[in-house]
C-alpha cells in the first residue's frame, strides 16, 4: 500500500518548465523590442550629433576666414593712415620754406583719411559677421554635447538590455528602460531646443 497519494511529478515538472519558458519568452521579447528601439534611436541621435558638430566646424572655419579678412582690412587701414601721415608731413618742408605745397598733397591726405573710414566700416562688418558665425558654432557644439550624452545613455541602456536578456532579470531591464528613456528624452529635448 502506498504511503501517500501518488502524484505524477514528471507532468508537473513539465508544466512548470513550460510556464517558466512562456513567461521568460515574453520577457525576452520585451527586452529585445526595447533594446532594438533604443538602438534605432541611438543611431539617429549619433547621426544628429555628427551633423551638428560638422556644421559647427564649418561655421568656425567661416569665422576664421572672416577674421583673416578683417585683419587684412585693418592692415589696409593702417597703410592708408601711414599714407595720410606722409601726405601731411610732406607739406611741412614746403610750409617751413614759406612756399605753397603742391596742390595734391592736402587732397591726398583727405582722400586717405576718407578711405580709412570706409575700410574701418568694412572691417567692423567682417568682425560682426565673424562673431555671429562663432556664436552660432558655439551653440551647435553645445547641442552636439547634448546629443552625445543622449547616445551614451542609450548605449548603456542597450548594454543593460543585453545583460537583462542573458540573466532574464526584470530589475536590470527596468534599469535599461530608465536609461534608454532618459537618453531618448535628452535627444528629443535637443531636437526641440535647436
Amino acid at each position: 500500500m502506498p504511503e501517500g497519494p501518488e502524484v505524477d511529478t514528471d507532468n508537473l515538472r513539465e508544466a512548470i518548465d513550460k510556464e517558466i519558458e512562456r513567461e521568460g519568452g515574453k520577457l525576452l521579447r520585451a527586452i529585445a523590442l526595447s533594446t532594438a528601439l533604443f538602438a534605432a534611436l541611438a543611431a539617429v541621435a549619433s547621426l544628429e550629433a555628427g551633423s551638428t558638430v560638422n556644421e559647427a566646424l564649418v561655421l568656425k572655419t567661416e569665422s576664421t576666414r572672416l577674421q583673416a579678412q578683417a585683419s587684412d582690412q585693418w592692415a589696409y587701414y593702417q597703410a592708408k593712415g601711414v599714407k595720410a601721415a606722409i601726405a601731411h608731413d610732406a607739406q611741412g618742408p614746403w610750409l617751413a620754406l614759406k612756399q605753397a605745397p603742391p596742390a595734391d598733397l592736402p587732397g591726398k591726405e583727405a582722400r586717405y583719411l576718407k578711405e580709412q573710414q570706409d575700410i574701418a566700416a568694412k572691417a567692423h562688418d567682417l568682425e560682426q559677421q565673424r562673431d555671429e558665425k562663432s556664436v552660432e558654432a558655439d551653440h551647435l557644439v553645445h547641442r552636439h554635447h547634448g546629443f552625445a550624452r543622449a547616445v551614451a545613455l542609450l548605449q548603456v541602456g542597450i548594454a543593460l538590455g543585453a545583460v537583462a536578456a542573458l540573466t532574464k532579470s526584470r530589475p536590470v531591464w527596468l534599469g535599461s528602460l530608465l536609461l534608454g528613456i532618459a537618453g531618448g528624452s535628452l535627444f528629443g529635448w535637443g531636437l526641440l531646443s535647436g
